[in-house]
């Protein structure tokens, strides 16, 4: 009997991990997460819109030359419009940049690749990231915002420089822009989101807490990756004023190379207008 229940807690273990992720359409990547987005301030040329999104790569953590491979083949499927980048690219152990973003520039979209930089990034490998981004046309958002253009409409994509530092950032970029733009607000943390005004934003999108790597019932992590414990841990969260985050539990690990209840992923947003009744 106990070893029918060990057993059954290794297996339990072994399918619920996505260290493996052996089961997943594409090895070594847990599962392509897809959120649907309503809104009234989507323009009618942006209904349907695809929206990649990728992040805390950790190239190479656990996240190895394979399952780059297959994050490619997984982020191709999704045919998204834009694919949007969200910070650490490269491990502590090393990692080279050229061949991941090399790799990432195979996944094509009508509007380009827009990327911010994680905390890994600024710590010790700024100048290598960026040289990375530019030969392979990916468009850093340093405090910038891009307009993506469509049959005349418009919505914007805004990027945050390094959220760890509000003191040198000031406002956020998102606010630079009339309350009537549909804004989305890259950032890596989604503590920025908390600690910053972006009431002009209409979604944020983050990484930086890898879903704890740790987690039970997507609630509770040992590790915590955010000053405000497990609010942000994964998923479809709001901040105190009802602005919606999608966080993604990201691809690689940082400090252990373990993930358990957390499947790795890569994120796809389908934006939908809403059109409202008349009166």
């Amino acid at each position: 009997m106990k070893k029918q229940f060990l057993f059954l807690l290794l297996a339990v273990i072994f399918l619920s991990s996505c260290a493996t992720a052996t089961l997943s359409e594409f090895p070594g990547v847990g599962r392509v997460k897809q959120y649907d987005f309503y809104s009234y301030d989507i323009p009618p040329a942006f209904d349907g819109f695809r929206i990649g999104f990728a992040s805390d790569f950790h190239y190479e953590s656990r996240f190895k030359r394979s399952e780059l491979n297959s994050a490619v083949r997984a982020l191709k499927s999704m045919h998204a419009d834009v694919l949007l980048l969200g910070g650490d690219y490269r491990s502590k152990k090393g990692g080279n940049l050229d061949t991941l973003f090399t790799a990432l520039s195979r996944v094509y979209t009508p509007y380009g690749t827009f990327a911010v930089m994680g905390n890994h990034d600024y710590g010790y490998c700024y100048s290598e990231v960026v040289e990375a981004m530019q030969k392979n046309h990916v468009r850093l958002m340093e405090h910038k915002s891009y307009k993506l253009m469509k049959d005349g409409q418009h919505i914007i994509v805004s990027g945050v420089r390094n959220p760890f530092d509000l003191k040198r950032n000031g406002d956020s970029p998102s606010q630079h822009f009339p309350a009537d733009d549909f804004i989305i607000l890259l950032t890596h943390t989604p503590d920025y989101a908390e600690d910053t005004d972006v009431s002009n934003a209409n979604l944020v999108l983050a990484g930086h807490t890898h879903g704890g790597q740790v987690s039970l019932f997507k609630k509770y992590s040992p590790v915590k990756h955010s000053i405000y414990g497990n609010r942000f841990l994964t998923g479809w969260k709001e901040n105190s004023k009802g602005t919606p985050i999608i966080i993604t539990n990201g691809l690689g690990t940082s400090r252990v190379d373990v993930r358990l209840f957390t499947p790795s992923e890569v994120v796809l947003v389908v934006l939908h207008r809403v059109e409202k009744q008349k009166e």
